[in-house]
């Protein structure tokens, strides 16, 4: 068994075709076929079921498909990190991050990095979830993420920054000449909801938090974008809540900005399954180099959380 084979049958099964599969890879078809039955028989039974128009997974092929394709891609992962693990002067990267994160925070970092190590590509994956952006890591894709601490993971954790939440509301809005807002005052408000909204204790957040003060949110419009809920309040459809980031740094401030009382803040990190060594260290320092401050200038020299490595989540703010 060799991850030729597992490279082969990954798109053999994909291409759902030996022919195309056998195009893609530039090699010929008998070629193919025999590798395939050279890694079957090491595993000890047909992976296909090859019909007259291509082929279909039998039950031992599915149980091994994920395996396999895990197999491949921490390969490609080792093969980027020993490229670039002279002092991230070669090689490429792969980043997971939330959408909001992307859109708010790592475009400055992007831009930074780029005029610091240009010979370093980077690829950018965005996610909508915790969760989504969590399973990205687990199966090899991505290098390293940002995004809040997942739970009992085993890998490397380290604290970049904090996000704030804050509520979005038009200019001509009843509470904007205020800075803060209680939410038993919104009671009688529409919401505009984003489906990234995240998830907490198996409730959304903003059911949750507005369920603690006594009230069910009334939503009036629901969006599939952050950044689209944000225009959508500015309009005065409802209010939004968002992270600060991404209404200060990608929307635009042409909306008034409330801070909930008591605040809403959460530390987001970056993690990877192994210890970041080159480029995605060196990746990661830019991070909580240039990570926004809320309301403020980001500060390089100030305190800085420790890194958590191994089972447990990070710590918090120091």
């Amino acid at each position: 068994m060799s991850l030729r084979q597992m490279e082969y049958f990954l798109t053999v099964v994909e291409e759902a075709s030996f022919t195309r599969a056998a195009e893609v890879l530039h090699v010929t078809q008998p070629a193919l076929s025999h590798q395939i039955k050279a890694l079957e028989r090491s595993v000890g039974g047909a992976l296909l079921e090859r019909l007259p128009r291509g082929v279909r997974l039998t039950p031992m092929g599915r149980a091994y498909l994920p395996h396999a394709g895990l197999a491949v891609r921490s390969a490609v992962q080792a093969r980027r990190a020993a490229r670039a693990a002279a002092g991230a002067e070669g090689g490429e990267l792969h980043v997971a991050a939330l959408h909001s994160v992307a859109v708010g925070v790592l475009p400055d970092v992007f831009a930074r990095w780029h005029t610091a190590h240009p010979r370093v590509l980077l690829h950018l994956h965005e996610y909508a979830t915790s969760e989504a952006l969590r399973e990205a890591v687990e199966r090899g894709t991505t290098d390293l993420a940002v995004g809040p601490a997942p739970t009992d993971w085993a890998g490397t954790v380290v604290p970049v920054g904090e996000e704030e939440i804050v509520l979005v509301v038009p200019f001509d809005d009843r509470l904007a000449g205020r800075t803060k807002v209680t939410l038993p005052e919104l009671a009688d408000r529409a919401w505009v909801r984003c489906a990234m909204e995240p998830v907490v204790h198996g409730e959304r957040f903003l059911d949750r938090a507005c369920g603690q003060a006594g009230f069910r949110p009334r939503t009036a419009v629901c969006t599939e974008h952050t950044s689209t809920a944000v225009r959508m309040a500015a309009a005065g459809i409802g209010v939004c809540a968002a992270p600060s980031h991404i209404v200060r740094g990608a929307v635009g401030e042409d909306c008034v900005l409330l801070t909930p009382d008591p605040p809403w803040k959460r530390t987001l990190t970056a993690y990877t399954r192994v210890p970041p060594t080159g480029a995605a260290e060196a990746f990661v320092t830019l991070l909580r180099e240039t990570w926004p401050d809320p309301g403020s200038p980001a500060s390089p020299d100030g305190p800085r959380d420790r890194v958590s490595t191994g089972r447990g989540t990070a710590a918090g703010p120091s």
